[in-house]
């Protein structure tokens, strides 16, 4: 069997889990600074966020890259 780990460094990690880390990370108010989407801008939550997120592909994949590029800040 092959147990050599994902190079996809969203493997394993939910939308939840990365809103969650973008949201302390960042704080809300930057994160609509830095994605022009109103889950982040009007009355944010996780919540929230998550129900747009979810239907709407082209944001998650702004989320998903904003992630992406902060994990080595993260660390």
């Amino acid at each position: 069997m092959n147990t050599t780990p994902s190079k996809d460094p969203l493997h394993g990690v939910t939308l939840q889990k990365i809103v969650e880390t973008l949201a302390d990370f960042y704080g809300f108010d930057t994160l609509g600074e830095l994605i022009k989407i109103k889950c982040f801008t009007n009355d944010p939550s996780v919540k929230s966020s998550l129900t747009f997120l979810r239907k709407t592909p082209w944001a998650r994949t702004q989320v998903e890259q904003l992630y992406i590029k902060t994990l080595p800040k993260l660390q």
